[in-house]
């Protein structure tokens, strides 16, 4: 849809059609629908940021704690929203040995430990062993660090899954 679609959407059909752009925050489009008319697909997308940022640690943690672990117990059971089931299976998260399951949910259940909300990375953007060596590296980080990255992660997310909904700017020219 375009932007002028974005901008007639009721309320209800808002938070509908964009409640998973920030996995399991419908709270997000609902703040936010009140800003409309949007000028452009840059400007939804930056009232969703601007959202996230101005949240408390606390709120922006919460954030973070919505998001399943990669290749966790959601995936295997098949709960996963359908946006992280597409993403995880392009990094391969789906398709992993059983070593590299293992591996993967000790470093899931090290990283909840060191910081207290699950390893959020732009899936689409990797493969399950740049997935992997993130994680490890990651762990490295301090809390205030890896939640800023992490919520960098989210906003990465969030703009690949805002653009399978509205046509950018650039789309809209065209």
């Amino acid at each position: 849809m375009d932007i002028g679609a974005v901008n007639c959407l009721s309320y209800e059909d808002f938070v509908s059609v964009f409640g998973n752009v920030v996995e399991r925050c419908p709270m997000i489009p609902a703040a936010v629908w009140s800003q409309r008319p949007y000028a452009s697909f840059s400007a939804l997308e930056a009232a969703i940021n601007d959202f996230i940022e101005a949240l408390p640690e606390s709120g922006k943690e919460g954030i973070l704690r919505c998001h399943p672990d990669l290749a966790g117990k959601e995936l295997q059971r098949g709960t996963l929203t359908p946006e992280s089931r597409e993403e995880q299976a392009r990094a391969g998260l789906d398709r992993m040995d059983a070593s590299e399951a293992s591996r993967m949910a000790r470093l899931n259940a090290a990283y909840k430990e060191r910081f207290g909300f699950p390893f959020v990375i732009c899936a689409r953007e990797n493969d399950k062993a740049s997935v992997a060596e993130q994680l490890r590296e990651r762990l490295r980080n301090t809390r205030a660090q890896e939640r800023s990255r992490a919520i960098e992660e989210v906003k990465k997310i969030g703009r690949l899954r805002l653009q399978g909904l509205v046509l950018s700017d650039h789309n809209n020219k065209l």
